[in-house]
């Protein structure tokens, strides 16, 4: 029993609120998943030259000043860091993969959690009022964002295993429900080359997704796929670059809910995180049906 949230604003005059919106659609999720929780906000895109590196560490003395110089002198390509309590995001140019595997080899302590142009993921352990409060989301400005309480069942409590889960360049996952083949698909997925840095089931889902993408299907393929070899009950809302899809398994037993406006689209696990959005009373409310792909904005 986890929480999902997701706002999509169509109306770019409230892109400075998106924070202030977003933020209670979070914290009224947190009886569904008091453990941890996690956002995954899209703002500020850098160039088509340039990555951000959403990093976050478990080392209180981590010190992501001289992480952005020792990167800027081996790849010899401008960087900048941005900190946000334990996490960090870090904005680079050069090679996308050439830096991750600079972080991979040198900063054994930090962990990616998401890269793109635009997204930047933190979570964290603990109430979902605190995480709120520890990286500031209410005050953030942005297009769109999800989110995620979590009531851990298939792994341990840690900031490692908490939701959004990264499935590739601005794209990344979140999942209310429990998979029953994850072991088996970790298995496949790793020798195909997939690495898994938790025993979260549903780094397992974020897994598969970015192992059909590496195949070229695209995001709405790499779902209906899903739909096909993902074994359990599950919701799943997906970020991307510029929109967000929801889905839900055939059986579609978790519970779910859209509401669209002519300012936004949301989703969530229950509608009272919704609720409090302006014109929420006259919106379009449904309940997305099983085995059924919805999308907004551009997913490809």
């Amino acid at each position: 029993m986890c929480g999902i949230v997701g706002l999509y604003l169509k109306d770019r005059k409230l892109q400075a609120s998106l924070g202030a919106l977003f933020a209670p659609m979070l914290i009224e999720m947190t009886d569904r998943g008091p453990d941890s929780a996690g956002f995954a906000i899209y703002r500020d895109p850098v160039g088509d030259d340039q990555t951000k590196f959403s990093l976050a560490s478990d080392d209180p003395g981590m010190e992501w000043t001289a992480l952005c110089e020792g990167l800027e002198k081996a790849l010899k390509c401008a960087a900048r860091i941005e900190v946000q309590s334990d996490h960090a995001v870090l904005i680079t140019g050069g090679e996308a993969l050439a830096a991750q595997a600079w972080l991979g080899a040198n900063c054994p302590d930090v962990r990616v959690v998401g890269s793109g142009r635009s997204i930047e993921i933190f979570k964290q352990t603990g109430l979902p009022k605190d995480v709120v409060e520890q990286f500031k989301l209410t005050s953030a400005q942005g297009s769109h964002a999800i989110g995620h309480t979590r009531m851990a069942t298939e792994s341990a409590v840690t900031t490692a295993g908490s939701h959004p889960f990264a499935t590739g360049l601005d794209l990344c996952l979140v999942h209310n429900g429990s998979l029953s083949n994850h072991n088996d698909l970790r298995r496949e997925l790793e020798r195909g080359g997939i690495i898994f840095q938790t025993e979260n089931d549903t780094e397992v889902a974020a897994g598969y997704m970015t192992a059909k993408l590496r195949q070229g299907l695209s995001l709405h393929e790499a779902l209906e796929a899903g739909l096909v070899e993902l074994d359990g009950f599950y919701t799943f809302c997906i970020g991307t670059a510029d929109g967000f899809a929801v889905v839900r398994d055939p059986i579609a037993c978790k519970h779910a809910v859209l509401a669209e406006t002519e300012e936004w689209v949301a989703m969530a696990t229950e509608y009272r995180a919704i609720a409090h959005l302006p014109g929420a009373d006259t919106a379009n409310i449904w309940e997305p049906e099983p085995h059924k792909i919805y999308t907004w904005g551009s997913v490809h």
